[in-house]
C-alpha cells in the first residue's frame, strides 16, 4: 500500500497562524498591532498583499473586539481579532466578556512577550491567559510553533461548536518568528476527544415534551439567544403554528421570530410588553428554547411563571436546570431538538387545530390592547420612541447594533428585526459596544443597512473608531438619541434613589457630535425638532458613507413598562391606561397596595396584584 505524503514546508509561526486562518474561511479580521505581536504583523502584511486576508485598524483594542463580535453576530461565523502582549491584551477583556455572555464565536489572538521572559515581570507582560480564564470557552499558549496548526484548528472549533463563545490564543513573539517544518491542518479534521457536546435530544424526552404541550390549556414558548445561535428560525416558527404557541423572545431572541405574526407577544422580562409577561404568570406551560432563565427576564424567580410546567431546551448542560428546575430537560443542539418534535408530531398525527389555546390567546390579545407599547408624541419636544419607530419605518431590514441603556430598551421594544438583524451587549451590557459593532457587521455585509442606535452616554465609550469608519468608508450610520443624561442610571435614581442625581448628567461638556464626526471626515447631522425628523433620516439612509446623526429628544423620557428589581414580572410601573376606559376614569384602591386603580384592571399598575 503506498502511502500519502504530506506537504511539508518551512515557515515561522506567524505564517503557519495566517495560513491557518485563511483555511478556515477567515477573510476579514479586526486589531491593533505593538511589539509583541509584530512577527504576526509582518507575516499578515504578506497575505494582505496577494488580496488574502484583510484587516481593519481599529483605533483602540476594544473597539477592535466589539467589531469582530458584531461581525459574528451578523454572519454567525467566527470572528476574529488581534491585539498585543500587557495593554493591549487587558484592553480586549471587556469585549471577550461581552462574547461569553452572549455566546458569540470568537478566536482572539494575543501576541506575548518571548518564551524565556514568561514571568520575568517584562515589558508589556501580563498573564493574559490567566487573567481570562473565567470569561473564555477555552485558552491556549503557544509554546511551540508546531503547535500553531492545531491550536488554530481546535480553537475554531471550539469557538463554534456546542455553545458558542471566545477562545483565547497567546502567541509569545518568538514563537512567530521560529521557523519549523509547517504540516497545515485542514478545517473539520481536528478530533477532541474530552470535548463531544451533545447535538441531539433525547428520544424519550422529547415525546415527554410532546404530551405536555398536547396536555396545555396556556402554554408559552420562550425562546432565547440559543434559537439564534442554532439557526432554528423557521422550525420555531413551525412548532409555534402547529400547536397554536404565543411566542415571546428575550432580548438575546430578538429576531428569531417574525414580531408581526399574530402569534408573537414580543419581548419579556424589566422591559418587555406588558402582555407578554403577563402571559408568562398566567401560563400553565413554559417551553423554554435556548434561553438561560437570566435575572433581567424572570424579575423574582420564585414566582416566575410560578404556575408552569417547565420545558427547557439548550445545548448547554450546565444551564438546563441552574436556575429553574424543568419538568421535561432536553440537552442538544435548538435546531435539531425541534426538528426531532416536528417530526416526532407528524409521526403521531399532529395537525394545526386553529381552536387550540384559542381562549388563552383571545386572552394575551386582551391585554395587548389594554396594555400596548405606547409612543409618546409632545407638544415641545421629540420622544426616543418617536425617533425609533421613524427609523424602522424608513430602514425596516436593516441590521441594527446599539449600546445599552435607555436607547437599546426602546429600540427592542419597537424595532422588528429579522434574524441576526438584532445586534446588542444583552448579559454584559457594554456601553460603547454600538458602533464598534455596526463596523464589524458593515465589513461583513457591505451591501446591507447597518445602523447603530446609541445614546450620547454610550457613544462616548469609544467614539474614537469614526476614525476607523472614516480611514475605510465603512458606510455605518450611527443615531444618538441624546438626552443628556445616562438616561437607565438617571431614571433609577428618579424613582428609586429620591431623584439624587449623582454623576449622571452628560450635559457639561457635551461634545458637539455633528462638529466632532466632521473633524473625522464623516458627515454629521443635527435633529433639533419632530418636523426635521422624517426628512433627516430619508438623508442619513441616501447618503453613501458613515453618517452621525445627533437627535435632542425630550430629557426626562422613561423606559416603561419595567419592572423593578426585586419584583414579579406582573408587578410592572409605567403602564398605560386602557383605551376604552378614559371617559370614564373610576378609580378604587388597591386591596392589596393601597394604590388607586381602575376599577376594571385585570392587575394592580403598582404591586401586581391580580384585582
Amino acid at each position: 500500500m503506498q502511502l500519502q505524503r504530506v506537504a511539508v514546508q518551512r515557515a515561522t509561526g506567524a505564517y503557519a497562524l495566517m495560513d491557518s486562518l485563511k483555511r478556515h474561511g477567515v477573510t476579514d479580521l479586526f486589531g491593533y498591532p505593538g511589539g509583541a505581536i509584530l512577527p504576526i504583523y509582518d507575516e499578515l502584511y504578506r497575505f494582505e498583499a496577494r488580496g488574502e486576508l484583510r484587516h481593519i485598524l481599529a483605533r483602540h483594542e476594544q473597539g477592535a473586539a466589539h467589531a469582530a463580535d458584531g461581525y459574528a453576530r451578523a454572519t454567525g461565523r467566527v470572528g476574529v481579532c488581534f491585539a498585543t502582549s500587557g495593554p493591549g491584551a487587558t484592553n480586549l477583556v471587556t469585549g471577550i466578556a461581552t462574547a461569553h455572555m452572549d455566546s458569540i464565536p470568537m478566536v482572539f489572538i494575543t501576541g506575548q512577550v518571548p518564551r524565556h521572559a514568561i514571568g520575568t515581570d517584562a515589558f508589556q507582560e501580563t498573564d493574559i491567559y490567566g487573567i481570562t480564564l473565567p470569561i473564555v470557552k477555552h485558552s491556549y499558549v503557544v509554546r511551540d510553533p508546531r503547535d500553531m496548526a492545531q491550536t488554530i484548528a481546535e480553537a475554531f472549533y471550539v469557538a463554534s461548536t456546542g455553545r458558542p463563545g471566545p477562545v483565547l490564543v497567546d502567541i509569545p513573539k518568538d514563537v512567530g518568528a521560529e521557523e519549523f517544518d509547517y504540516v497545515p491542518v485542514e478545517a473539520g479534521s481536528v478530533k477532541m476527544p474530552g470535548y463531544r457536546p451533545t447535538v441531539k435530544g433525547h428520544p424519550n424526552q422529547i415525546a415527554n415534551a410532546l404530551r405536555l404541550i398536547r396536555e396545555a390549556k396556556q402554554p408559552l414558548l420562550y425562546v432565547g439567544g440559543g434559537a439564534i445561535a442554532a439557526n432554528a428560525y423557521a422550525e420555531i416558527q413551525q412548532l409555534a403554528e402547529l400547536f397554536n404557541l404565543p411566542v415571546t423572545t428575550t432580548l438575546m431572541g430578538l429576531g428569531s421570530f417574525d414580531e408581526h405574526h399574530p402569534l408573537s407577544v414580543g419581548m419579556l422580562g424589566m422591559h418587555g410588553t406588558a402582555y407578554a409577561n403577563f402571559a408568562v404568570m398566567e401560563c400553565d406551560l413554559l417551553i423554554a428554547v435556548g434561553a438561560r432563565f437570566d435575572d433581567r427576564v424572570t424579575g423574582k424567580l420564585d414566582e416566575f411563571a410560578a404556575r408552569a410546567k417547565v420545558i427547557h431546551i439548550d445545548i448547554d448542560p450546565a444551564e438546563v436546570g441552574k436556575n429553574r428546575a424543568p419538568d421535561v430537560p432536553i440537552v442538544g443542539d435548538v435546531r435539531n431538538v425541534v426538528i426531532d418534535m416536528l417530526r416526532r408530531s407528524k409521526e403521531d398525527g399532529d395537525r394545526f387545530e386553529s381552536d387550540r389555546n384559542r381562549a388563552w390567546l383571545n386572552r394575551i390579545n386582551l391585554w395587548r390592547e389594554d396594555y400596548p407599547l405606547v409612543v409618546p408624541h409632545y407638544a415641545d419636544s421629540l420622544s426616543p420612541q418617536e425617533v425609533i419607530v421613524e427609523v424602522a419605518t424608513q430602514a425596516p431590514h436593516a441590521y441594527y447594533t446599539t449600546d445599552v441603556g435607555q436607547h437599546q430598551m426602546w429600540a427592542a421594544q419597537f424595532l422588528k428585526n429579522g434574524p441576526r438583524r438584532w445586534i446588542s451587549s444583552a448579559g454584559l451590557g457594554t456601553m460603547g459596544f454600538g458602533m464598534p459593532a455596526a463596523m464589524g457587521a458593515k465589513v461583513a455585509l457591505p451591501d446591507e443597512e447597518v445602523i447603530c442606535i446609541s445614546g450620547d452616554a454610550s457613544f462616548q465609550m469609544n467614539l474614537q473608531e469614526l476614525g476607523t469608519l472614516a480611514q475605510y468608508g465603512i458606510a455605518a450610520k450611527t443615531i444618538i438619541i441624546n438626552n443628556g443624561w445616562q438616561g437607565m442610571v438617571r431614571q433609577w435614581q428618579e424613582a428609586f434613589y429620591d431623584e439624587r442625581y449623582s454623576q449622571s448628567n452628560m450635559l457639561p461638556s457635551m461634545p458637539d457630535f455633528a462638529k466632532l464626526a466632521e473633524a473625522f471626515g464623516i458627515k454629521g447631522m443635527v435633529v433639533r425638532s419632530r418636523d426635521e425628523l422624517k426628512g433627516a433620516i430619508s438623508e442619513l439612509l441616501a447618503h453613501p458613507g458613515p453618517v452621525l446623526m445627533d437627535v435632542r429628544v425630550k430629557r426626562d423620557e422613561n423606559c416603561y413598562p419595567m419592572v423593578p428589581a426585586g419584583k414579579n414580572n406582573a408587578q410592572m410601573v409605567g403602564l398605560p391606561e386602557h383605551k376604552h376606559l378614559e371617559k370614564t376614569p373610576q378609580l378604587v384602591h388597591c386591596t392589596s397596595c393601597g394604590a388607586k386603580i381602575l376599577s376594571t384592571n385585570r392587575f394592580c399598575s403598582e404591586c401586581g396584584t391580580k384585582a
